[in-house]
């Protein structure tokens, strides 16, 4: 197992070895997760019941399914990640808009995900060791954070190969922990919401919308820039874009469903309404510590190794004089520190709902413009042309004004802002809420808008290049030609 060495570079042919089963092993694997988990006990911390849950988590998966899925077919004609694919629309200087939206919401999602996994073991601790103080030392956190997010840089450093082991691996066994644990927290499960609970905004109606939002549509959105990390590894002369697509699909429903769904569960069991990790690890039957235990460090180590990962690449693209290893370092370290400012000075709750519903109305505007991009252009993209900033020159297909393309960037701009608001958190309310009869549709706005001027401003525009496209492959085992070009572009 060697470090992987390719940055936001074009992935050659020969080397895309991927199969869109190892997409669904990603998907699934990385999100068996308590960071993942933690999701489905938002809408009961805003006093939901189960059914209501429920409903909400699949909707809004269903929903940010359907959005965000189609992204991985960008990379699989790129060869690249999605934000470098993105200055096919936004320009080669413009996709530095991806990069740091796929950074921040990486950071994001890591720093919740070893702050929650951290937690769990710290609680799972406390009991097997028969120290019930030891929660109550932050040493302890900070020993457990500081442990979980090394392990973390490490998978993250060492790259796309040993990540799939870990998935493949994390997709059966945190499967088998998530069923023992149902059984474990089964006996005091109910339907109702936590005792002492009301609903966060006041009525049933805009709560489970809310939950909607932040807790079925985020999950599906916080992958709007990492789905190009696993298919650009894939290659179109082997594998269709339509096994492509239903394997995302796949991936993104089960592996967001599954973990929600027990959270939602295990949320009910315990009562868990201000806090999910401690009443979790309070609760567990003293036979499910270990399984808890376990679940808690290897979940987060593979969810929080694939975030890593992602931000070490949307560095990498920012900063093209580092290298992917020297950013994936430096962004763990500021993850990190996330991780303790949610533990000791943050209102985590409120943080992550706020957190969530901000670069969701930011981030949806990007994904439709990247989709219309490449509905446009039909697949077919000028890979040399999109790696012009990557290799610090300028010109080329993608260049446009500057580096930029004006219309698109100010499309994305005005939608994000129509976004931002219209969102409704615990933390900020943006002025049209009431104007909408105080119900969160910002995602749906800045998704609209973005798309209605994006269409408007560059109507007549057609930025398809390449000689010779490859036509997609007919199935998934037909062997590459050996007269293929690697280099060339390739065509949905």
């Amino acid at each position: 197992m060697q470090i992987e060495q390719y940055g936001v570079d074009t992935i050659p042919d020969g080397e895309r070895t991927g199969r869109p089963r190892d997409v669904v092993s990603f998907l699934i694997g990385s999100n068996l997760a308590l960071g993942v988990v933690i999701f489905g006990w938002l809408p009961v911390s805003f006093g939901l019941g189960f059914w209501a849950s429920v409903t909400a988590l699949v909707l809004g998966t269903c929903i940010g399914t359907l959005l965000v899925a189609p992204l991985a077919l960008v990379s699989l004609r790129t060869a690249t990640n999605l934000s470098t694919s993105s200055g096919a629309v936004f320009g080669v200087r413009g996709r530095l808009l991806g990069s740091v939206i796929g950074l921040l919401l990486s950071l994001g999602y890591t720093a919740l995900t070893l702050w929650v996994g951290g937690d769990a073991m710290v609680a799972s601790l406390s009991r097997l060791l028969g120290m019930p103080h030891l929660a109550d030392h932050g040493a302890g956190y900070a020993l457990v954070y500081a442990l979980l997010a090394a392990c973390t840089a490490v998978g993250a450093v060492y790259g796309y190969r040993l990540l799939l082991r870990l998935s493949r691996f994390l997709a059966v066994g945190m499967t088998l922990l998530l069923v023992v644990g149902l059984f474990a927290y089964a006996p005091d499960f109910t339907t109702a919401a936590p005792a002492g609970t009301d609903y966060l905004l006041g009525d049933f109606t805009t709560t489970w919308l809310l939950a909607v939002v932040a807790a079925g549509l985020s999950g599906p959105i916080a992958f709007i820039t990492l789905l190009g990390d696993y298919t650009r590894y894939i290659s179109p002369r082997r594998h269709s874009s339509r096994k492509v697509l239903l394997a995302t699909c796949l991936g993104l429903a089960a592996g967001l469903l599954i973990p929600q769904l027990f959270g939602t569960f295990t949320a009910l069991a315990v009562g868990a309404g201000e806090d999910y990790a401690g009443p979790l690890a309070a609760q567990a039957p003293f036979w499910f510590l270990v399984p808890l235990l376990l679940a808690a460090s290897a979940g987060s180590i593979g969810n929080a190794g694939l975030m890593l990962y992602s931000m070490g690449l949307d560095l990498d693209a920012i900063v093209p004089r580092t290298t992917r290893t020297r950013a994936t370092y430096a962004v763990a370290a500021v993850s990190t520190a996330l991780v303790f400012l949610g533990h000791f000075v943050w209102e985590a709750q409120d943080a992550m709902t706020a957190f969530v519903l901000l670069l969701t109305a930011v981030g949806s505007p990007w994904a439709v413009i990247v989709l219309i991009g490449h509905v446009r252009c039909r697949g077919v993209y000028d890979s040399e042309a999109l790696q012009v900033h990557n290799r610090r020159s300028r010109g080329g297909r993608y260049w446009f004004t500057g580096g930029w393309h004006p219309r698109a960037t100010v499309a994305w701009a005005l939608g994000s802002a129509v976004g931002l608001l219209a969102v409704d958190t615990p933390v900020y309310s943006g002025p049209l809420v009431p104007v909408l009869g105080g119900f969160d549709f910002s995602f749906l706005l800045s998704a609209a808008v973005a798309a209605a001027l994006h269409l408007a401003l560059t109507r007549g525009e057609h930025r398809a290049s390449g000689p010779a496209p490859v036509p997609d492959a007919p199935d998934a085992t037909a062997p590459a030609g050996p007269e293929a070009d690697e280099d060339a572009p390739v065509r949905a």
